[in-house]
């Protein structure tokens, strides 16, 4: 059982942990695979299929990359997604969980696949930013997996990786928190189902309030 008081340092990932945006995500694709006459996806259905590196969903939703290139329709989502993303939200306890967190002492962080600049941004517009000691997106638009920035984000924070602890909510960031060496737990309302983070075997919440 993972227990706050057994850690110094958090690590967050952003996008469906911190930031609600599964739902735009999928409002977005869904634009995209009507205009190719693709079938549309609920966010039921999303759930199930989301992963990375983002490419292969890609495939399962049909793409064609020998007469569209994944760097092609990639970028056409992310403009798509970055002139809506001011629709986003926090999922509702996010302020209080990370205020009652810093109250303890933690230092806390985030480890994104989210392109840096804009995590940068979208942090201080939702009005988080000061809630972390470190910042850390990738340095593209095209979410192929955030090991080695996690690497480099372990080795700055300079302690040992059981005093860190990733909490997610997809597959992939208990591969990265493995990678790193460091406890995962994973929350049950952002881009992938309970169901296959079940199959992973770790602690799961369905909250982030659970975290308190």
């Amino acid at each position: 059982m993972i227990e706050l008081k057994n850690y110094t340092h958090l690590i967050w990932d952003w996008n469906g942990t911190l930031l609600n945006d599964a739902w735009l995500c999928v409002d977005v694709m869904n634009g995209m695979l009507q205009e190719r006459g693709l079938p549309l996806k609920t966010i039921e259905e999303y759930r199930e299929l989301f992963d990375f590196p983002v490419k292969d969903y890609y495939a399962k939703l049909g793409y064609d990359f020998d007469t569209e290139p994944f760097d092609q329709v990639g970028m056409e989502f992310i403009l798509r997604y970055n002139q809506r993303q001011a629709e986003t939200m926090l999922h509702p306890e996010v302020q209080e969980v990370l205020a009652r967190i810093a109250a303890q002492g933690f230092s806390q962080n985030i480890l994104s696949a989210r392109e840096h600049n804009e995590l940068i941004s979208e942090t201080k517009s939702v009005g988080v930013f000061d809630f972390f000691d470190r910042i850390r997106g990738l340095d593209d638009h095209y979410a192929h997996g955030k090991i080695d920035i996690g690497l480099h984000l372990v080795r700055e924070m300079g302690v040992p990786g059981k005093k860190i602890l990733f909490i997610g909510d997809t597959r992939h960031d208990a591969e990265v928190a493995a990678a790193l060496g460091i406890d995962c737990l994973l929350v049950t309302n952002g881009h992938q189902s309970e169901d296959r983070l079940l199959q992973l075997g770790i602690q799961l919440i369905n909250s982030l309030n659970d975290i308190i």
